[in-house]
């Protein structure tokens, strides 16, 4: 069995007046305990790792950790497109206390697949915890090919799952059928959870679940459970707010939400912007249909 699943949350890092707001942070990890989240991921790319400092990502990995106390798996994020950053990020995640970490491929530079695998011996030869690859080619440029990571999983105690935002639905029946050991088998786009649950997956490393984390959790709940019903009724419910939260470039949406939600400040670092008022619009309605507002006071629900 996968030692990882269900619905992860790739966690925003929020800020207010250009700073981390840890506070605010901490509430979420809370929020997510409380919600039923099974896993979150601290400074992933929803986590705006690419405007953040190296000590801001260290100490927001240390505070995720602090405010889950155990009670649900935090994956750190340790990505970076030089080796040396990402094996810093590692050890460091390791010494905090996460359960795993997420290693993107390295972006930009766009190695070779021999260079994606010697990257991720690295870091898996430097730590002791298991070792998420995440392959986003959209983002980075590069793809992590099925042949590669059935390679790194077989090869390398450590390598425990993938994050596949390739949304090439295909890839996980090809790679349960080939890696022998168990290996999470994790989605990291929302809207096609479903089927990628259907062809062999365990989970999603989802954006919506920042916003509907109870949702998001009872979709995986009643997955495992064969519970058809309320699989498909949540499933079709989150329909609207998946596409929704990527109208504009992530995490901005998701931000506009929370903030709707009294959960945060919609702050993000530019490049970045706060979304466009047609975009709330479709946000507030999505919510809506989703029940987002239904226990919140009226006055704050109407914005």
């Amino acid at each position: 069995m996968a030692q990882f699943k269900g619905s992860i949350v790739a966690l925003v890092s929020p800020f207010k007046n250009g700073a981390v707001d840890f506070d605010a942070y901490q509430r979420l990890v809370e929020w997510h305990v409380e919600s039923g989240t099974h896993g979150i991921v601290p400074c992933g790319t929803t986590g705006e790792t690419p405007t953040i400092s190296e000590d801001e990502h260290k100490k927001l990995i240390d505070a995720c950790i602090e405010a889950a106390t155990g009670r649900v798996k935090v994956i750190a994020g340790a990505g970076s497109n030089a080796t040396d950053t990402a094996i810093d990020f590692a050890r460091h995640a390791e010494k905090a206390g996460a359960d795993g970490i997420l290693v993107v491929t390295p972006y930009y530079n766009k190695p070779t697949q021999e260079g994606m695998y010697q990257h991720f011996k690295a870091v898996h030869d430097a730590v002791k915890v298991p070792i998420i690859l995440y392959n986003v080619p959209g983002r980075t440029g590069v793809e992590l090919d099925v042949d590669t990571t059935v390679r790194l999983a077989n090869d390398l105690p450590r390598i425990a799952g993938i994050k596949d935002a390739s949304v090439d639905l295909s890839r996980p029946l090809q790679m349960r059928t080939a890696i022998e050991k168990p290996f999470a088998l994790i989605s990291g786009e929302d809207a096609t959870v479903a089927a990628y649950l259907a062809q062999g997956g365990d989970g999603c490393i989802s954006v919506t679940a920042n916003v509907a984390p109870a949702l998001c959790a009872q979709l995986h709940n009643s997955w495992m459970e064969k519970d058809w019903e309320t699989f498909t009724r949540v499933r079709d419910v989150l329909l609207p707010l998946h596409k929704a939260l990527f109208m504009e470039p992530n995490p901005s949406p998701a931000k506009y939400c929370l903030s709707r939600l009294g959960r945060c400040e919609e702050d993000v670092r530019m490049p970045l912007m706060p979304v466009l008022p047609e975009t709330r619009a479709v946000l507030d309605e999505a919510m809506k249909h989703a029940g987002l507002f239904d226990a919140m006071p009226a006055k704050q629900a109407a914005g």
